[in-house]
């Protein structure tokens, strides 16, 4: 979809945080009922049925949130600010996981900041979208009884707004708005576990989460609360707040090789591959596409079998 070559009437987006968050969301019991051999079923696998998920960092996102929040993507890949972390609770211990992430447009429009009014407008229609990617959690797969025992943290994750971008990085449009998602996904060890893909994973959405994709910062209330918040910014603060605008955004990149993943038969545990297995066992798959609304089945049914 390209952009109105008529001018279009400019209204202010809604910026109103959820009024009620949800600190942790729960695997919902129920899908679209899919026909299985001896019958239809419309419930989700064991495995995933209890998994609860808990937003980390809740009350910065919330900061975050109550302001609009922006998060930065260049040609070289950004790393999100807030974080995206979750504690995970209810996994089958001995089950083998795979966790993933992407990012789904909020809407069909196109945003411009107005200075005057300190306020999103919509600015046309969306940009073409490029094709879904999907973020690998390093570590996946590992054991139910691993994922729970510590946060997990998707610190490796970056945005690019390159649409050649062949790093594996999250390729966005700038002045968009985006929906991190969150996806638990089950490794079937049966050998038609494609037949019960639609059953065994999980997606997760935190509201408070959402933001516009800038290649540099609008708000100058995002830009100094991230400085004030973001360890990374140190050597960006000043006790001019005049100065802090337009400022922020170049932190000081930390090492990252974005793996891709395909499992292997037999159980791993975080940390207990080597760089060029993980290299290996992770791979094709972030560029896979990953549709809004649709269930993960049609991406994953062969990616997450033995």
């Amino acid at each position: 979809m390209g952009r109105y070559s008529a001018p279009l009437r400019l209204s202010p987006i809604n910026t109103v945080p959820s009024q009620i968050p949800q600190l942790s969301h729960r695997c919902s019991l129920t899908l679209p009922c899919c026909a299985e051999a001896g019958g239809v079923t419309c419930a989700k696998a064991p495995q995933v049925t209890g998994v609860t998920v808990q937003l980390e960092m809740h009350a910065l996102w919330q900061q975050f949130d109550q302001l609009g929040t922006e998060m930065i993507v260049t040609k070289a890949g950004r790393r999100m600010f807030p974080t995206f972390q979750v504690s995970i609770s209810g996994m089958d211990p001995a089950a083998e996981y795979v966790l993933l992430m992407d990012f789904i447009p909020v809407d069909d429009k196109r945003y411009r900041y107005a200075f005057h009014s300190s306020s999103w407008l919509v600015a046309g229609r969306a940009d073409v979208a490029a094709p879904g990617r999907m973020h690998f959690h390093p570590d996946s797969p590992a054991r139910g009884s691993q994922w729970m025992k510590q946060m997990v943290s998707f610190d490796a994750l970056k945005l690019t707004n390159n649409l050649l971008d062949d790093n594996g990085h999250m390729i966005l449009n700038s002045m968009h708005r985006y929906q991190p998602r969150f996806h638990v996904v089950y490794v079937d060890p049966r050998r038609d576990s494609q037949l019960h893909a639609h059953r065994n994973f999980c997606t997760f959405s935190f509201p408070e989460t959402h933001f516009i994709a800038v290649t540099a910062y609008q708000n100058h209330r995002i830009t100094q609360l991230k400085i004030a918040s973001n360890p990374f910014a140190k050597g960006f603060r000043t006790t001019n707040p005049d100065a802090w605008v337009g400022r922020v955004g170049n932190a000081r990149p930390l090492p990252h090789s974005l793996p891709t993943w395909q499992p292997q038969e037999g159980s791993h545990e975080p940390g207990s591959m080597s760089g060029e297995q993980r290299a290996q066992n992770l791979k094709s798959l972030s560029s896979e596409r990953l549709d809004p609304g649709i269930s993960l089945s049609s991406s994953l049914e062969t990616s997450v079998s033995q």
